[in-house]
């Protein structure tokens, strides 16, 4: 298993890392190849002797004068690419000594960087891997300068990644590679990957359900948006203020919490001014721990996310477990994991009827609050039955067993 990014308690990749090797040890048995600075935190979980005996861990990293440039996630996508020949180097010295029979690629998740270990004479599985989501046309207009450049830098290195050999060769050689979105499917099948599936990236287990299953559903006022996350562009919360600016006459015992920082905080906080609702709109910044964040979202009604591009978006999946309803756009990774049972989703179609749809979906929000406690039921039953970590290695065990079945036969 190929795991860059990999540690317990940790949201995110990181911990798509740490699940997808515990959960497969349970089954099998699992080399996992991951940085060596996840040593700490994952010699420090507590496992079972069962799960200790299946899961063994390979710490790799770069020598030191190769990495001397990387300072946090300055340089890290050079880093990336550099660790992975290095993970192929050491996986084929591996092979030679243990004759695996599948290597899993789990991450990082972005389907242009894929592995190099898929490079091996054995049956691959890529994924889920995300990254070919983009920001609708009809609102790419809503992005500031800032974003546009980063999208213009983006776009040319998933282009650059559809002209380079590497990416090709790895996509038609995997046995099964795993899209978090249909928008990733087709890139994926338009680089010649033969086998594509759509599969969640993100999980929850029994613990983390328990947890958000302890918020209690608030009925009372104020009624009280909140999106959380970096203020980056792609997060499209300037959206969700727009729209919460029309409620305001309709709903006037409302208001709208927002959670975390970053480059665009300066620009949505003129925005909460030039609308005229700066005394309903409270930036909270950066929060120091998780667990504040999680107090944030207790005392909201319902998350708004409407991220232009996502994979998946931890946040929505935690919000559903919550019982917070969620307001997103019909795109993505949210427009996958919302359904009407649970929340919103608005059209991308223009940008208009995204701001009217997310405003409508407020108000009704806002005047009943029975369908709110309806929406909390189905929002908590389906992340239980279609998101739970169990389950989903349930899944990708059925599909390891379809691929080794079919190496077999390959070679009978």
């Amino acid at each position: 298993m190929s795991a860059y990014a990999c540690e317990p308690n940790k949201g995110s990749e990181p911990g798509v890392g740490w699940h997808w090797a515990l959960e497969m040890s349970r089954v099998h048995e699992v080399w996992v190849l991951t940085r060596a600075n996840n040593r700490q935190p994952i010699e420090q979980a507590t496992l079972s002797a069962e799960q200790t005996s299946r899961l063994h861990w390979i710490y790799l990293d770069l020598p030191a004068w190769a990495r001397f440039w990387k300072q946090g996630s300055r340089g890290v996508q050079l880093y990336y690419y550099l660790w992975q020949l290095a993970a192929w180097r050491r996986g084929a010295r591996l092979h030679r000594e243990i004759n695996f029979d599948l290597l899993h690629h789990v991450t990082f998740g972005k389907y242009w960087v894929p592995s190099f270990l898929a490079l091996l004479p054995i049956k691959s599985i890529l994924g889920p891997l995300g990254g070919g989501e983009s920001t609708p046309p009809a609102l790419a207009h809503t992005v500031s300068r800032q974003g546009q450049r980063f999208e213009l830098a983006r776009n040319l290195a998933r282009g650059l990644a559809h002209l380079g050999l590497p990416t090709r060769v790895i996509l038609r050689r995997a046995s099964v590679v795993l899209a978090t979105t249909e928008e990733t499917k087709h890139r994926l099948e338009s680089l010649g990957a033969s086998r594509v599936m759509v599969a969640s990236q993100l999980g929850m287990d029994d613990v983390q359900l328990e947890g958000f299953a302890r918020f209690p559903v608030r009925t009372e006022k104020p009624f009280r948006l909140i999106s959380i996350g970096r203020l980056l562009h792609w997060k499209g919360f300037n959206l969700g203020l727009q729209a919460f600016a029309r409620i305001q006459q309709l709903c006037p015992d409302s208001e709208y919490w927002i959670v975390s920082d970053g480059p665009e905080a300066g620009a949505w906080k003129q925005l909460v001014q030039d609308l005229g609702i700066a005394r309903k709109v409270t930036f909270w910044g950066r929060l120091p721990k998780i667990t504040d964040v999680y107090e944030k979202l207790a005392q909201a009604d319902v998350l708004v996310h409407p991220a232009l591009h996502e994979a998946f978006g931890n946040v929505v999946l935690e919000a559903l477990a919550a019982g917070r309803p969620v307001i997103c756009l019909d795109t993505g990774g949210p427009g996958l994991q919302v359904t009407p049972a649970c929340g919103f989703k608005a059209p991308v179609t223009s940008l208009e009827a995204a701001l009217q749809s997310m405003a409508e979906a407020m108000t009704r929000l806002y005047r009943d609050p029975e369908l709110r406690l309806r929406m909390a039921t189905a929002g908590r039953e389906r992340v239980r039955d279609h998101f739970h970590w169990r389950q989903k290695a349930e899944q990708m065990n059925t599909l390891y067993q379809q691929v080794c079945d079919a190496a077999h036969e390959d070679k009978t």
